[in-house]
């Protein structure tokens, strides 16, 4: 029986990594914490769903999955995971919490795997641990990656070690499965295997699946929902459709892309002679749509990525306006 897929959620979360000690004017030696990772992030991510988890390095992305395998325990707030079906509030904290962590898999960039072990051995301390575990599919998917359970992970190429780490997340079939930039080292046939895989995988398993990648171009295909994580704190959470209506882009003739933009948020500008392309917030409406048509400017779509990447410019928040600084 496949068991019902997690949901999760954060409510005001804090996570602060190292002391400092420095010493007061009175005399006294004090502690200040040194960083600060999260910064009150809220997040309700859904069951049942595959969720992008997209940020700039640094931005936090890697500290909140922790969070949700019980790596990590955050210094303020709290986190709750539970099966979908049950109310939020009967959700469980997963630290130190045998139960929740039984049905969560975190794969990270190295994979996760027994150095001074060979890869059999690792498949069968993850087969103890999760009770979903599908040794056949683990067997199918080393075999289709061409790799040897015989190797000590030392033995492995970066890739090799990577498709290692999507095979332990796959066959695990845990509730919760979490891939944290796991594709790293993979060259794009593995890549995109693995990334058929999982749509392949989950439609016969129906889980919660998080993605936290770079490469938006190669992997929005399989996002249902988006969450962006922005400086320690979660800046947006949707559903896919939702973020790709956030923005569109308008290129022709400078003067009448201006007007046609009017007074709407610009994410970022390009200027070649007297064409210019505009990313603009929002949606076109009919008179835009009308009035681009007759002003020969060209109306377009906007890829996850470029909204990622525009929503996240950190020259905002230095007082530097992007669109300004691309003319």
């Amino acid at each position: 029986m496949t068991p019902a897929p997690f949901g999760a959620r954060l409510d005001d979360v804090v996570v602060r990594f190292g002391k400092q000690r420095r010493m007061t004017k009175e005399g006294s030696l004090v502690a200040d914490d040194a960083t600060t990772a999260l910064d009150g992030a809220s997040l309700h991510l859904r069951p049942g769903v595959i969720t992008g988890i997209l940020g700039r390095n640094g931005a936090g992305k890697s500290t909140m999955l922790s969070l949700l395998a019980a790596f990590t325990r955050p210094t303020e707030g709290t986190v709750r995971l539970g099966p979908d079906g049950a109310a939020v509030e009967d959700w469980e904290d997963p630290w130190e919490n045998p139960w929740v962590t039984s049905n969560v898999q975190l794969v990270r960039e190295s994979g996760d795997l027994q150095d001074d072990e060979k890869v059999s051995e690792t498949l069968k301390y993850y087969a103890d641990l999760r009770p979903a575990w599908d040794a056949d599919l683990a067997g199918r998917l080393l075999e289709m990656f061409e790799v040897s359970t015989r190797k000590k992970p030392a033995a492995l190429s970066r890739g090799k070690r990577s498709a290692v780490g999507a095979t332990i997340g796959l066959a695990s079939r845990a509730p919760l499965t979490i891939f944290d930039e796991v594709y790293l080292g993979m060259d794009a046939p593995t890549r995109y295997a693995f990334y058929d895989e999982i749509l392949a995988d989950y439609a016969e398993h129906p889980r919660t699946i998080l993605l936290s990648s770079h490469l938006v171009e190669e992997v929005e295909r399989l996002f249902e929902d988006v969450v962006v994580v922005d400086r320690g704190t979660v800046l947006l959470a949707e559903t896919a459709e939702e973020m790709q209506a956030r923005g569109f882009s308008l290129t022709g003739p400078t003067t009448a892309v201006e007007r046609i933009a009017g007074a709407r948020r610009v994410l970022h500008r390009q200027q070649l002679g007297s064409t210019v392309q505009v990313t603009l917030e929002g949606t076109p409406d009919d008179d835009d749509v009308t009035g681009a048509r007759a002003a020969g400017v060209e109306i377009g779509s906007l890829p996850l990525q470029d909204l990622f990447v525009r929503l996240t410019d950190p020259r905002r928040d230095r007082g530097t306006d992007p669109a300004r600084a691309a003319r």
